[in-house]
């Protein structure tokens, strides 16, 4: 795989994270992540086809939204953020932020990852966001989401989960760790990310077969509840997938170019409060 597909207009990378140099990371920073400024980001958009992006906060920067707010000026309304925040952030950061093209809070659950938010700060915050319409942006080790599924499923407003569940040990589709998550699903305004199968895939590139298989599985049962996302830089991975080879994996997952459609556009705009019908198309000069 080497050249990207054709993509339709206002087509969203839903899980982009910007390293720049300018900003130094925190102190609870797991990993020193390659310069990947926002400058190379564009580049890789335009050559995918991507009209617009969600940016999400790394954790390297920890409560520190500087090189993410940074970042959403540049791409102005082609954009929009999740931050971390701190669980007693006050209302008119929130606004800040929402000013600034937030649309989301990072909760990063896995063990060592980094994350600062815990659990029991997600229903108070989320009760929070919800106002504001913006998105829980949800990574946990999907093998622990029956423990979970209650309390997600009791969150008011948006609720995304990265990256096909992140299930550590990839599982069968009739596992049921996979059948909550299809269970969240369910729900009004739940999503999931069909991103990064290269994190936790045993079989490998090229096509990942074990994450792949519960990818097809939710687009068949879920496609109004799928979001695509490239994941780059792909950080702490080596060695770094091709990122048009990652694009390119959506039309194996999802072979109705109706339904790409949808992954691509509508349900990114819902999920992020994208514009779906703006004036002036993103990165129109």
């Amino acid at each position: 795989m080497t050249n990207a597909p054709l993509l339709p207009p206002l087509a969203c990378d839903c899980h982009v994270h910007i390293y720049d140099e300018r900003f130094p990371l925190a102190g609870t920073a797991t990993f020193k992540p390659p310069h990947s400024p926002l400058a190379a980001y564009r580049q890789v958009q335009r050559g995918l086809g991507l009209q617009r992006a969600v940016l999400v906060q790394p954790m390297g920067y920890g409560l520190n939204n500087r090189c993410l707010l940074d970042a959403l000026a540049q791409l102005g309304d082609a954009a929009r953020g999740v931050a971390v925040v701190a669980p007693d952030v006050g209302d008119a950061e929130l606004a800040r932020l929402h000013a600034a093209g937030v649309r989301g809070v990072r909760f990063m659950m896995l063990a060592g990852s980094g994350g600062v938010l815990p659990w029991q700060a997600l229903p108070p915050l989320a009760a929070r966001m919800a106002p504001l319409g913006w998105t829980v942006n949800l990574q946990l080790d999907g093998r622990d989401l029956p423990q979970y599924k209650a309390l997600v499923d009791a969150l008011p407003g948006k609720v995304v989960i990265d990256h096909i569940g992140k299930f550590i040990e990839p599982v069968s589709v009739q596992h049921p760790a996979f059948k909550a998550l299809q269970g969240v699903l369910d729900a009004p305004q739940r999503w999931v990310k069909l991103s990064a199968p290269y994190e936790t895939s045993r079989l490998g590139p090229p096509v990942y077969a074990d994450v792949a298989a519960l990818a097809c599985a939710l687009v068949a049962s879920h496609p109004g509840c799928c979001l695509w996302a490239s994941n780059w830089p792909h950080p702490n991975f080596q060695p770094r997938p091709a990122d048009a080879d990652m694009l390119a994996l959506l039309y194996g997952w999802a072979p109705d170019e109706s339904t790409r459609r949808r992954i691509l556009v509508d349900n990114a705009a819902a999920a992020f409060g994208f514009d779906p019908h703006p004036v002036t198309p993103p990165g129109t000069p």
